[in-house]
């Protein structure tokens, strides 16, 4: 099972980013996807969730407002659009299965794309 999460880069504060995570020797379908990110020297975070068939979606009150998750199961991807970034959202960020917002309940973590938002 391979989660590869793609779309980060360099980008300068009020930028937008579009993540990708595409999932490998596994369907998403039955599972629901969440995006957490790990900024240095800080535990990892919650960002945005979103149920098997997207009727449920959970965004961390730090991006209300300006991400958005979104998936299609029948391309086996979930994509985090962040908007108006802020320094605050650097990090690495990690999609995973399995959850939406409780990352003790992953059961698949993918190996991240690192998103720095300069000043």
């Amino acid at each position: 099972v391979q989660l590869q999460a793609s779309g980060g880069g360099l980008v300068q504060v009020g930028d937008s980013l579009r993540l990708s995570c595409v999932a490998s020797g596994l369907s998403i379908s039955t599972y629901g996807m969440g995006w957490f990110r790990q900024a240095q020297g800080k535990e990892r975070e919650y960002v945005a969730g979103i149920s098997w068939n997207g009727d449920i979606i959970r965004i961390a009150n730090s991006a209300k407002g300006r991400f958005a998750i979104s998936r299609n199961n029948a391309k086996n991807t979930v994509n985090l659009q962040m908007n108006s970034l802020k320094s605050d959202d650097t990090g690495v960020y990690y999609c995973a299965a399995g959850c939406m917002d409780n990352a003790h309940r992953c059961n698949y973590w993918g190996r991240g794309t690192l998103v720095t938002v300069s000043s």
